[in-house]
């Protein structure tokens, strides 16, 4: 079986790679986040969370404390990713976004390095292993997460494909210095760790597959008894209670109340890129991500349940290395035409988002000019509510907001000095009637405004009325479509 460890008296170093492969890596990373700053310079990110992660990251380089004015939350009371840390200190050198779209884009190109040593640990032929590289590089979701704002986990899948390699190459140390790398950048990644720890029992690989269950529930345990009580005031965990609140009750209400079309659906697309190379072999390697899919399939949020967003890009390695299991055990071929590459182009075609560039991406082209006016006349200093899509562009401030549909509060005008609207274009979250209200407050209150024919309006306050602004409310879990 390809899951079979080498010798672990003995362990090796990670094989040589083409050099090739690594040019092609670092080509395809910068193209990855050529088109990652070309969605953001076209006003397409989003406050979340491009602008809340880039916030963080400027707060920590700036050595403040890393409280989010969106969520009020301490950085690592939000997933637990101290990783980000490491951000804060590249912020601190130069304070810039691109920090976060260039490291994701380029670790999740230079993923194919490990993706190969698993291949040629497998025993596959020189083409073979090409393949696999190309498969992943081919994942749609692996595109879509590139381009979707920005998610610390995208970090660390070169770090899952080489702990896949280091298990299987009987290196514990190393294996668990990258299973600790993982969940240090978001909580969810436990579910990948529990994963292997199926695969390692059903694998009888007991001692591992207890260190992997162990590192799992020592990791959430800490999580949840000390440290988001300890930055939240007591509470758990803010995702569980809102994304599987509806599974308590009747069995028969909880089961009428799932998305089992949506499920179907979600399923049928996470497997299409490469089923058709998965064998018997690749069954064992499949079963890490069982606990991740059956949480993106019972969670509330549709958006758990689709190639768009982040939540399936683990997947995705575990996806390509199953590849790997089943093409050991198929014969090579002479010389065949590439059916499988031509199959995952096209459904990187169907199923990836390159195509919103000609259309959706396009739609705020008429805006540019009057943002980039309004965020001359903007201050560091300033407090600033603004549409969700124009957080990202100044979140690089102590206090920065949008204006949301759905609060427990009324909206203050007052508690900002500095109102950015666009009522014609509200944003992800927003409403026009929300921030029409707010600016009818600003013009009551006399602030100086400014309206550009785009239909974006800035309002500021008069110095002598400057308040200490308000953080805005914690938001729902839930996230826009790139």
């Amino acid at each position: 079986m390809s899951s079979t460890p080498r010798a672990e008296s003995q362990p090796s170093l990670p094989p040589d790679c083409p050099q090739l492969l690594v040019v092609l890596s670092a080509g395809l990373g910068l193209l990855l986040w050529g088109v990652a700053a070309a969605r953001h310079g076209l006003l397409q990110s989003n406050a979340y969370d491009l602008g809340l992660f880039d916030q963080w990251a400027w707060l920590i380089g700036s050595g403040a404390a890393p409280i989010s004015s969106m969520e009020q939350v301490h950085v690592l009371a939000d997933h637990g990713a101290w990783m980000l840390y490491l951000a804060g200190g590249a912020y601190r050198m130069l304070p810039s976004l691109h920090w976060l779209l260039g490291s994701q884009a380029l670790a999740l190109s230079f993923t194919a390095l490990p993706i190969w040593w698993l291949a040629e640990q497998a025993g596959l032929s020189r083409r073979r292993c090409w393949l696999a590289c190309s498969l992943w590089w081919l994942q749609p979701v692996v595109f879509n997460a590139a381009l979707f704002d920005f998610h610390p986990e995208t970090w660390v899948m070169p770090a899952f494909a080489l702990a896949l390699w280091a298990e299987r190459e009987g290196r514990p140390r190393l294996w668990l210095a990258l299973l600790l790398l993982l969940l240090g950048c978001r909580d969810g990644l436990v579910l990948i760790t529990s994963g292997m720890a199926i695969d390692l029992a059903w694998r009888r690989r007991w001692r591992w597959s207890l260190a992997a269950g162990g590192l799992s529930v020592g990791w959430l345990l800490i999580l949840s008894r000390w440290l988001y009580p300890l930055l939240r005031n007591g509470e758990g965990p803010k995702a569980a209670s809102r994304m599987f609140s509806h599974l308590g009750g009747d069995p028969t209400t909880v089961l009428s109340g799932l998305d089992w079309s949506g499920g179907a659906e979600y399923l049928l697309l996470l497997c299409l890129p490469c089923i058709w190379l998965w064998r018997r072999a690749s069954v064992s390697t499949l079963l890490i991500g069982l606990p991740l899919v059956l949480v993106n399939l019972l969670s509330a949020a549709a958006s758990y349940r689709t190639l768009v967003h982040h939540y399936s890009l683990p997947l995705a390695v575990v996806a390509v290395v199953a590849c790997i299991d089943g093409l050991q055990q198929q014969h090579q071929p002479q010389r065949t035409f590439p059916w499988m590459l031509c199959w995952a182009v096209a459904c990187w075609l169907v199923l990836a988002k390159p195509w919103f560039f000609t259309g959706p991406y396009l739609a705020r082209l008429p805006q540019l000019q009057a943002v980039h006016e309004a965020k001359v006349l903007i201050q560091q200093e300033d407090a600033v509510l603004t549409t969700s899509y124009l957080v990202p562009q100044l979140s690089q401030r102590t206090t920065i907001s949008f204006p949301k549909k759905k609060q427990s509060m009324p909206h203050d005008a007052a508690a900002w000095n500095v109102l950015l609207l666009n009522p014609s274009d509200p944003g992800w979250g927003s409403s026009r009637k929300v921030q029409k209200s707010l600016l009818t407050q600003a013009r009551d209150r006399n602030w100086t405004c400014r309206s550009w024919p785009s239909g974006l309006e800035l309002c500021r306050a008069p110095a002598a009325a400057k308040q200490q602004p308000r953080h805005g409310n914690a938001p729902s879990d839930s996230h826009p479509t790139p």
